[in-house]
């Protein structure tokens, strides 16, 4: 870092030899009436007159009354930290490590300027402190800058000092380093609770419960009073597990303390989460009642905790109760009616919610999209979609694969290939997503075309070969589906899961290769799924393989007991080929476990509400109006087929 204006011009007249020596050796104390007045300051004016007056009368350039000037303008005035950029430069000739930490930590938010400080105290030759590390790693965005810092400290001496290595335990965790913060734990000579707590709550929080749980034991077995930041971290970990239990023991601990208050709300919020995500919604909700001064995080845990389970009624009262809703909260109720699919009040909500001026993230939009995909409503989508194009919303490789994925499962196929082209930067899910939709809608050559044409850009993932071999499957692609398999683990380096050996099976089995399929069978690293399984069946009701089928639905049935699938199937194959005694067997079977069919469902939606139909069912509202105008199609199809006899009967005589 260059620094200028190493000699000054100052604004007395006075001679070199009448200038006051400040000699911070001998005395920091605050006797000069200038900077007495400085403590006392409280003005940018105010300020710039005391700054006057130092250079009047020649203690500007001292290294003490520099510093306090530095420290008044970067620290105690930080809006003045401008000024104490210029005095560094400018008007301090010989700054000490003090100095160089202040102007460090005033600039921890400017991270250039940090590094650049730091580069210039190292070479004035002056040596870090434990304090210098600590405003760096305020100052520090990247995980690579933090791991200069800590070897920076370990070469300076400073590493054994437990709040730097406490922060840099910290910071590891937060950038999901856990084997660095844990050589950092192992090397502290004496690990505190403070320590523990970091390591227990780092872990929980991204998801290594166990290793957390294992702190804790280690912990009390060092003797260490476990507090409330302990428990914290382990009602996160009971959360995350959907551990009941644990989490009523933890709570337990708690209150035989004497810890939770009405007043701590942070605690008490952590264990409404805990008990919301373990489903105990009734021992969430009596706390949720004790709590005196709730958040908008208390209640939005519990309406997001009763939409998850479905009860929107009590979350929507929640939601009407609730004294200030955020976004949070407007995400929540709207991804439970999502989940249910009624794309109605979805809607209503999402109007509601933006004439309440909340301003909808991609979280909402993908609520809504999802709500239109899991039904089938188009109508619902394409609304959804011109909303995004008229408020300018970029739509990214997230927003972009959820509108593609809504389109193809509406059954356009072209409007989802139309916001395929429109992402610009497509990562693998947009183009995984959009092979799946060629898919499951027969066009295999398109979905093949778009594989290889995908991999001039990004590389496919375990997901995109699901998606490849499904389209080749369903189109009776054998040979590409073979060599594409093939070529998983030799070209790309993935090793195929058991849903790619799924894929597998299905396609020698629709191509009837029994064989083949008995053999990939017998060669798989894993046991055979319940799909797989599954998929065999169904290739042997399609081909009328009994052989085969008894041994693939033995195997379904041992997996599956309480699944009717493989009853169904089985039993279906033997009176296909005429066997009906081992059909009736099955059936047999299938009723003496309790296991019973459920009744096929078809359904309809009209104006956004879904209509669900069964066979025979007459509870339908409208069931007349329906059972009339089936009458009326089945007639005019009847006409239909009598003209068309009457059309072809001269033609077969001859």
């Amino acid at each position: 870092m260059q620094r200028f204006g190493r000699g000054f011009r100052f604004l007395s007249s006075a001679s070199a030899s009448q200038r006051v020596e400040w000699d911070p050796t001998v005395s920091l104390a605050l006797k000069h009436a200038t900077l007495i007045l400085l403590e006392k300051c409280s003005t940018r004016d105010h300020f710039k007159q005391i700054l006057a007056q130092i250079m009047r009368t020649n203690l500007i350039g001292q290294t003490f009354p520099m510093s306090r000037l530095i420290l008044f303008s970067a620290i105690t005035h930080p809006e003045n930290l401008d000024m104490a950029v210029l005095l560094f430069r400018h008007h301090t000739p010989h700054p000490n490590l003090y100095i160089y930490n202040t102007m460090i930590s005033a600039l921890s938010l400017s991270l250039n300027q940090s590094f650049a400080f730091y580069n210039s105290l190292l070479s004035s030759c002056i040596y870090p402190d434990r304090s210098t590390f600590l405003f760096l790693l305020q100052a520090s965005k990247f995980l690579s800058q933090v791991m200069q810092i800590h070897c920076h400290a370990i070469i300076t001496g400073s590493f054994s000092y437990g709040y730097l290595q406490n922060t840099l335990m910290k910071m590891y965790l937060e950038n999901e380093k856990m084997g660095l913060a844990y050589q950092v734990f192992q090397q502290m000579a004496a690990p505190d609770a403070v320590s523990f707590n970091i390591m227990i709550f780092g872990y929980a929080k991204k998801g290594h419960n166990i290793e957390a749980l294992k702190f804790l034991h280690e912990m009390v077995g060092l003797g260490l009073k476990p507090d409330e930041f302990t428990m914290l971290g382990l009602l996160i970990c009971c959360g995350r597990l959907g551990d009941a239990q644990l989490g009523k023991s933890v709570h337990a601990w708690i209150e035989r303390r004497g810890l939770i208050k009405s007043s701590n709300l942070i605690l008490n919020n952590a264990l409404l989460d805990m008990y919301v995500k373990c489903k105990e919604l009734r021992i969430a909700q009596s706390i949720f009642n004790v709590i005196v001064r709730k958040d908008t995080i208390s209640w939005n845990t519990m309406i997001a905790g009763y939409a998850k389970v479905g009860n929107l009624e009590i979350a929507h009262n929640f939601f009407e109760d609730m004294p200030c809703r955020d976004l949070v909260s407007w995400n929540s109720i709207i991804a439970g009616y999502a989940q249910k699919g009624d794309c109605l009040m979805v809607q209503r909500l999402f109007e509601n919610m933006v004439a309440e001026n909340i301003w909808p993230d991609f979280v909402t939009i993908i609520n809504l999209v999802s709500a239109a995909a899991e039904i089938g409503a188009l109508h619902h989508g394409r609304w959804i979609h011109g909303w995004v194009v008229r408020m300018q919303m970029k739509i990214d490789a997230f927003l972009g694969s959820a509108f593609i994925d809504m389109y193809w499962k509406c059954g356009s196929i072209k409007r989802a290939c139309m916001v395929f082209r429109e992402v610009t930067e497509k990562d693998v899910t947009v183009w995984t997503t959009m092979i799946t939709g060629f898919a499951f809608h027969g066009y295999g050559s398109k979905a093949l075309e778009l594989f290889y044409e995908m991999q001039e850009y990004v590389m496919p993932n375990q997901v995109t070969f699901v998606a490849v071999l499904t389209a080749c499957s369903h189109s009776g692609f054998v040979s590409q589906g073979l060599r594409i398999f093939n070529s998983m683990k030799e070209r790309y380096g993935i090793e195929p899961g058991v849903e790619h050996y799924g894929c597998l099976v299905d396609l020698l089995g629709r191509s009837g290769r029994f064989s083949e399929v008995k053999d990939v069978i017998e060669m798989m690293p894993m046991k055979p799924s319940r799909s797989i399984w599954g998929a065999v069946l169904s290739a042997c009701r399609a081909y009328g393989n009994i052989e085969i089928a008894e041994i693939a639905g033995k195997e379904l049935l041992k997996l599956e007991p309480e699944k009717e699938g493989g009853y169904v199937l089985l039993s279906n194959i033997y009176a296909t080929s005429g066997r009906w005694k081992h059909s009736d067997k099955i059936r047999e079977i299938m009723e003496s476990r309790g296991v019973k069919k459920t009744a096929g469902c078809s359904s309809v939606v009209v104006d956004g509400i879904i209509h669900e139909f069964v066979a025979a069912d007459k509870r339908h509202p409208r069931w007349i109006e329906i059972q009339s105008i089936l009458f009326c199609l089945k007639s005019e199809m009847k006409l239909g087929t009598d003209f068309l006899l009457e059309y072809l009967q001269p033609w077969c005589s001859c």
